[in-house]
């Protein structure tokens, strides 16, 4: 899964603490979601999305692929 985390969070000229300050996480978390390291969990997709007044779909990018035989 990709993300524009980063660049919603650039965009409001927020830093990762800012970030994390405001949804109530810490900056290793913004920065781990950012980097793809790790997976927001959904309330915190949601919150996100929220924050930056996007849609949760236009944030998080899912490009996995179904396998057909």
């Amino acid at each position: 899964m990709r993300n524009r985390v980063k660049e919603n969070r650039e965009g409001k000229g927020w830093s990762q603490g800012e970030l994390a300050r405001r949804l109530g996480v810490s900056r290793q978390t913004i920065n781990a979601v950012e980097t793809d390291k790790y997976d927001p969990s959904l309330p915190l997709a949601l919150r996100m999305a929220k924050l930056f007044g996007v849609a949760v779909p236009e944030l998080f990018i899912d490009d996995w692929t179904e396998e057909t035989e």
